[in-house]
């Protein structure tokens, strides 16, 4: 137990054998910002936590690889050559610390000729807690063995070769030993840890509705507006049209896992993980940004997208629900913005308007549906609002009217004020709120802003990090913007 780390979360990422790292291990601190020159890896980083987390959600390796590298070639180490049975991969792994102590998880993952995971081993309290290997190339399965530390020291087991084992542990673990009961606090740490972090890439040409991919009408593929792997996007220009691709298609809960409490008992959490690791996220939705919806869910349009294509119905919701906060987002957009800024609100959507653009053209149908060319809605048309600010006696300016690096500005500053259940990620119902801590990854974190903007953003999630509640992995061009500010730990990684 270590009582001073709460609320689970990843300290340390490892890519020990990732694109064109090799045994790097990052430090990660609740502000993270990655540096360096072009090639140095500050993206592949944040692809690997990813990647990490989209599997500790319980999603498939393919769609896990698929939605964030493209491809499993893609993720082997420059360089790297096949062995005498073709076989090529990768390694990356995290440290998660939290109320159990220290939890490493490290992975090998066979990228050629067959996607799958080789290798697993989750370690704390001084055990190794569980290991798989491929022992039968020809079955789809690997053998694991996990920390039991009772009548029989070890417990081993087939676990599929597609999903984190770490994250079916609590469907295999009774939790009636101690040694089980630590291998479950171990498993739902980790879960917990990786489940929370929500991908965040605000999206100028999407916001104002002239991008070219629907943002993920229920049925649609994939990630929708996010553009992940190709899935997501519609043939034509209505948004009622099924999406295609990998992805594309609705999804089934993993081995029957997410029906009900798992094997540790009631009240067990451990047993609770079941829920989160196994039931996964769905792959036929296609929210932007999100793991993924149902087809046939109620869309929730209060939900802040990964593009952040609906922000002016968010901010709708978020302004009426904390005042607070909202005044400010008002302060942090009055700072970034050129000319007065009195006030940020959503207002209803006149048909026709000026700055409608592309929402409202006809191609716009369907609540805001996945669309063509034309049709995917900006600043919030889906809803009937939009967002403007309040210029004083210059009067009122459409958001989508900003520029490029104050747009940007605006959703991730909305984005570091607000917590899981106004973002588009799927909340860890089973755990209080009070022991979860959100992680906001952010490519690009400063990109299209000047240093002024950058600087002010980063002072806002200096402030909101030091709450607890919210922690932030970014790469930023200018790491001077972070010059002189308390709690900010910039990595600059060499090409």
């Amino acid at each position: 137990m270590n009582p001073d780390s709460v609320r689970p979360a990843v300290t340390e990422l490892r890519l020990s054998a990732f694109k064109s790292h090799r045994g790097v291990t990052l430090p990660l601190t609740p502000l993270t910002l990655l540096s360096g020159e072009s090639g140095s890896g500050k993206s592949s980083a944040l692809q690997a936590y990813e990647i990490l987390a989209r599997l500790g959600s319980g999603e498939s390796l393919a769609r896990a690889v698929g939605e964030v590298a493209g491809s499993p070639a893609a993720c082997v180490p420059v360089g790297a050559r096949p062995d005498e049975q073709g076989r090529r991969g990768f390694r990356i792994g995290c440290t998660v610390d939290g109320p159990a102590g220290p939890v490493d998880l490290d992975l090998a993952i066979q990228a050629e000729p067959e996607l799958r995971i080789v290798g697993e081993r989750l370690t704390g309290g001084g055990e190794t807690l569980l290991t798989t290997a491929l022992t039968d190339p020809t079955r789809p399965a690997v053998q694991a063995a996990w920390h039991t530390a009772g009548a029989t020291p070890v417990t081993r087991a087939p676990l599929p070769d597609d999903r984190l084992g770490t994250s079916l542990l609590p469907l295999r673990v009774a939790g009636k030993t101690a040694g089980q009961r630590l291998v479950l606090a171990a498993a739902e740490q980790v879960v917990v840890a990786l489940r929370s972090a929500f991908v965040c890439d605000p999206r100028p040409e999407v916001m104002r509705g002239v991008g070219t991919r629907g943002t993920g009408a229920a049925g649609d593929g994939g990630r929708g507006a996010d553009g992940g792997g190709g899935a997501g996007r519609a043939p034509g220009a209505r948004g009622g049209g099924r999406g295609s691709g990998s992805g594309a298609g609705r999804g089934k809960p993993v081995s029957g896992a997410g029906k009900a409490q798992g094997p540790g008992g009631t009240g067990s959490v451990g047993g609770a993980a079941v829920a989160w690791g196994a039931r996964g996220r769905r792959t036929g939705g296609g929210e932007a940004g999100g793991w993924g919806r149902e087809a046939g869910e109620p869309r929730d349009e209060g939900r802040l997208r990964s593009a952040c294509d609906n922000l002016p119905t968010v901010l709708q919701r978020t302004s009426l629900e904390c005042a607070r906060r909202h005044a400010v987002l008002v302060a942090a957009v009055r700072e970034a913005c050129t000319g007065p800024v009195e006030g940020l609100r959503a207002v209803p959507r006149q048909a026709g308007g000026a700055g409608d653009g592309a929402a409202d053209a006809p191609a716009a149908v369907g609540r805001g549906g996945s669309t063509g060319t034309q049709g995917v809605p900006g600043a919030g048309g889906a809803a009937g609002v939009r967002a403007v600010l309040d210029r004083g006696e210059l009067g009122e300016l459409p958001v989508e009217q900003l520029g490029d690096g104050e747009l940007r500005f605006l959703a991730l500053a909305l984005v570091l004020l607000t917590g899981p259940d106004v973002l588009a990620m799927d909340p860890v119902g089973e755990v209080p709120s009070a022991h979860q801590q959100m992680t906001v990854m952010a490519d690009g974190m400063d990109r299209c802003m000047d240093r002024r903007q950058a600087r002010e953003l980063v002072s806002l999630a200096v402030r909101m990090t030091e709450r607890g509640h919210v922690r932030l992995l970014g790469t930023v061009r200018d790491p001077s913007v972070a010059d002189g500010l308390p709690g900010v730990q910039v990595l600059h990684l060499e090409a």
